[in-house]
């Protein structure tokens, strides 16, 4: 899911840069506002990255501790 919001986000960045620079001049304003655009998206997928790898730990260790609680069920 990661890889499909990226592309997204990257896919909307590009559009935004490429109309900014429709007009054939691309002010030191574009410029910032790009860079922004481009921290913007990193900084949501470094959280959306967070998020999958703590969901994924969250799963293990549910896991682990449901096998633990078998095997302490059946001794």
């Amino acid at each position: 899911m990661n890889d499909i919001k990226r592309t997204a986000r990257d896919a909307a960045a590009d559009v935004k840069e490429t109309y900014r620079k429709a007009d054939g001049n691309e002010s030191l304003g574009d410029k910032v506002a790009n860079v922004g655009d481009r921290v913007r998206n990193a900084v949501e997928d470094a959280g959306d990255t967070v998020r999958e790898e703590a969901d994924r730990m969250s799963r293990e260790a549910s896991y682990e501790k449901g096998r633990m609680d078998e095997l302490n069920r059946s001794r």
